[in-house]
């Protein structure tokens, strides 16, 4: 569509040296698979899993545009280990409308973790975060999965607005755009005057996110018939020191 700007796309090559110059990256659907070292199959194999996303009941607009489930995870020694479903929780300085809450999400289905295509993305993203910062003992992994649709006829992916995660690396994955317009991502310095902005359309696609270095948004999403539209992405954030809002440290599990 002319109203879409390309994404500033990057070879899998390139990508360690991109995050590392401005703070973000973007890979096409090859390069993740190169990446996680998965072939088509084995990422298609993940998307039925988003047709079985409950509400997210803690909307503070009201609205009822968002689905998701939610996982958490430790990767140590290129091992993703599940750990007890817990919370999420976010500070209000990086979440102004639903930050300070325990939001406990419907868990991610067994099916989807067990996928051998799941375990890939988490562990071949880690790897990159790895390359960031070599001292990194594990990373601390939170998995959510969306849908954001236009039953209110409009949908917002990021209804906080432009902002950061509180953690240190993002990663969001487009798994599938359908019959939407809108939903275009939005990157900007956190300390600077220059951002980006380009609509993620190609499923399987990647924007990896040095999180303290730059703020990101996604713009809503209207329906481009009648029938209505969604948008679906699975994102996955890592951190260092240990879950946001838990004690830092936490081992990984046996």
């Amino acid at each position: 569509m002319a109203d879409r700007f390309p994404p500033p796309l990057v070879s899998p090559t390139a990508l360690d040296a991109t995050l590392q110059a401005q703070g973000y990256a973007v890979l096409d659907a090859a390069g993740v698979r190169a990446l996680a070292g998965v072939d088509a199959a084995a990422l298609a194999a993940l998307e039925p899993g988003w047709d079985d996303l409950p509400p997210d009941d803690y909307l503070k607009d009201g609205g009822r545009y968002r689905r998701r489930r939610h996982g958490s995870f430790v990767v140590e020694g290129g091992h993703l280990h599940p750990v007890p479903h817990r919370r999420h929780w976010q500070p209000v300085d990086y979440n102004a409308l639903h930050g300070g809450m325990d939001r406990w999400f419907a868990p991610l289905a067994p099916a989807t973790v067990a996928a051998p295509g799941f375990a890939a993305l988490v562990l071949g993203i880690a790897a990159a975060c790895q390359r960031q910062r070599p001292q990194a003992a594990r990373w601390y992994v939170e998995a959510h999965q969306f849908r954001i649709d236009t039953t209110d006829g409009l949908g917002r992916p990021t209804p906080e607005g432009a902002h950061r995660d509180g953690v240190d690396y993002v990663a969001v994955l487009l798994v599938a755009r359908h019959r939407i317009k809108g939903g275009e991502t939005r990157v900007f310095e956190a300390d600077g005057p220059h951002g980006q902005r380009f609509t993620l359309a190609e499923p399987w696609s990647l924007l990896l996110l040095d999180d303290a270095r730059v703020i990101h948004e996604s713009t809503p999403i209207q329906p481009l018939d009648p029938a209505g539209g969604h948008r679906d992405t699975l994102v996955l954030t890592f951190r260092e020191h240990g879950f946001l809002g838990d004690p830092p440290g936490v081992p990984a599990p046996a």
